[in-house]
């Protein structure tokens, strides 16, 4: 960092916690009642300001995968409400935006878990041909 950036450095943070406070959100407070451990890992994340433009892309897209989900009373009042806005047509719609922007925001977590999930795709391959091995059942049909 030089000079130069540290100098920016209290203006870039002054406005960014001015704007957060005109959203409403106060994080010397949010400190202060104990939300976050003192030295723990905080993410700040954007989410997209304009859920037309998400609604739109979405609605460009193909949605032919269907997911059941169970969600607790208060979630499926919060999903309501936003049909209630006429935001969205539905439940079903509402849930997949929030799980589609839930799933931006934890982006950078799933593509660092990706390499171990490979890691696990590869040692069930391995275990599946050494079981095949071991019970001498190359080769036979319903083996695989």
């Amino acid at each position: 960092m030089n000079a130069s950036s540290e100098r920016e450095s209290p203006d870039l943070v002054a406005a960014i916690l001015e704007q957060l406070r005109e959203q409403g959100v106060d994080l010397e407070s949010l400190a202060a009642s104990g939300c976050c451990e003192r030295g723990a890992p905080v993410k700040v994340v954007a989410v997209a300001a304009d859920v037309g433009q998400v609604l739109d892309l979405m609605g460009r897209s193909r949605r032919d995968q269907v997911v059941m989900v169970r969600v607790d009373e208060e979630t499926a009042r919060k999903l309501d409400a936003w049909v209630e806005t006429g935001v969205v047509k539905s439940r079903s719609e509402a849930a997949a935006l929030f799980i589609r922007e839930g799933l931006q925001v934890r982006g950078a977590e799933l593509t660092a878990l990706g390499q171990a999930l490979a890691d696990v795709e590869s040692a069930r391959e391995k275990l599946r041909a050494r079981v095949q091995e071991v019970l001498g059942r190359e080769g036979e049909p319903g083996s695989g």
